[in-house]
């Protein structure tokens, strides 16, 4: 491979200049290696974040972080492959009901998921609030487990595009996260790496997601799918609103415990209505004509939800754990809840225990927020509205302030908001 200078390619992108392929491939590589310098790595990120990176420098770019790594490879399997990513929000635990949905229906759902930072909750966090469940599956037990369940939610191995892992580290202490071709590639980089053929990705927007503005989640969201399918990955993106949160709860075992009422045949509306939307968009990709809406009713779905979490050391049955404390909100007059900010619940979750502010904090498995009325639902006054959960009491007072201002009781019930605002398929 040829080598560059990597103050040179820092001021050839700063100035505008696109980088070239074998640029791109020495660079990713050498900075993976420890050749190029934090502080190098930094300021070339800063000049992406102002100077962007066209469609070819991206994929390449992707290709290159992919290349430091291995790849995975399902070819075995007697299902047809398909994944799903989301990029995080309030509420958002739909990948524990839909994997298994999307299993009963007869495809392998290998879904390689994250732990949560901030306010936006992590999936594998989420899960190990079930006695015994474990994020760590063999490469072996992942093929067999997806052949004999159809459905693994675990943590990615180290392996997998590692220059990311490295990079997502940088750009989370230099102010370079917020880049389009920057969260794109990472994010595709990993799922291209798993070696899934198809591809369906939420992209959320609004006050409790990352990307708030609809513009810029729309465009996030056809930069992944067009990097897809140029790796010939099968990839569709749905646009959806995280201006208020999912559901009816925010935190780790009782989104679990909701997960569980959907499986059910229960559960809040929206959270079955995004369940199955994003279903129906995996089941196109994997070429299979079913009814996921069936496979719920119907309990299999459950079934293969309960096999999943055997498959994984858990035990289904087992009682979730509860917090020790908790601290009720009471609607203050008669009305309609007519605003629920998915920042305010999220963050206020996140202070009462249920998120972490580093990657290495713990997390409380019972703490979190239940909200009992959605937009649009009539209150009374001294209903209990919210009920925060929580081990450690003194965290009460400042989660309670996260919520003042995120939510408003009026005397009419307003417009309901949709939350599927657009598809996009390359």
């Amino acid at each position: 491979m040829s080598s560059y200078d990597v103050v040179d390619l820092i001021r050839a992108k700063r100035d505008g200049r696109r980088l070239g392929p074998d640029e791109i491939d020495w660079l990713i590589a050498a900075y993976t290696a420890g050749e190029v310098a934090e502080e190098q790595m930094a300021a070339m990120a800063m000049a992406i974040v102002f100077r962007g990176l066209d469609a070819a420098e991206l994929t390449r770019w992707t290709e290159a972080m992919i290349d430091t790594g291995e790849r995975m490879s399902f070819a075995g399997l007697n299902r047809p492959v398909v994944d799903k990513h989301s990029t995080g929000g309030v509420g958002d635990m739909i990948t524990l009901p839909l994997a298994p949905i999307v299993a009963a229906c007869g495809a392998a759902v290998p879904q390689l998921s994250g732990r949560g930072l901030g306010h936006t909750g992590g999936t594998l966090d989420k899960l190990e609030a079930i006695p015994g469940w474990s994020p760590d599956v063999e490469p072996g037990d992942l093929i067999r487990l997806l052949d004999e369940v159809g459905a693994v939610i675990c943590a990615p191995g180290p392996g997998l595009a590692p220059a990311d892992r490295k990079l997502y580290a940088l750009r989370d202490v230099t102010g370079t996260v917020e880049s389009i071709p920057l969260i794109a590639s990472s994010i595709m980089s990993k799922k291209i790496a798993e070696g899934t053929p198809a591809l369906v990705l939420d992209v959320k927007t609004g006050s409790g997601a990352f990307m708030r503005q609809r513009e810029q989640a729309v465009e996030l969201a056809r930069t992944m799918v067009g990097l897809g399918r140029r790796s010939g990955v099968a990839t569709v993106a749905l646009v959806t609103s995280m201006a208020m949160p999912l559901g009816r709860a925010a935190g780790n075992a009782v989104e679990v415990a909701q997960a569980v009422e959907v499986l059910n045949g229960r559960g809040p509306s929206d959270v079955v209505e995004l369940t199955l939307a994003l279903a129906r968009e995996m089941l196109t990709l994997a070429g299979l004509d079913a009814d996921p809406a069936e496979a719920l009713a119907s309990g299999r779905a459950l079934q293969t939800w309960r096999a999943m979490i055997r498959g994984q050391g858990g035990d289904p049955d087992a009682a979730l754990p509860r917090a020790r404390h908790q601290r009720v909100i009471e609607a203050p007059r008669d009305g309609f809840l007519t605003r629920l900010d998915a920042l305010a619940v999220g963050v206020a979750a996140w202070r009462l225990g249920a998120g972490r502010a580093r990657k290495e904090d713990p997390v409380q498995a019972a703490a979190g927020v239940l909200w009992h009325a959605g937009v649009g639902e009539r209150v009374r006054a001294g209903q209990p509205l919210f009920t925060l959960l929580t081990d450690t009491p003194e965290r009460f007072d400042r989660a309670a302030q996260a919520l003042e201002g995120g939510w408003s009781v009026g005397d009419e019930p307003g417009e309901p908001q949709p939350l599927l605002l657009e598809r996009i398929a390359g």
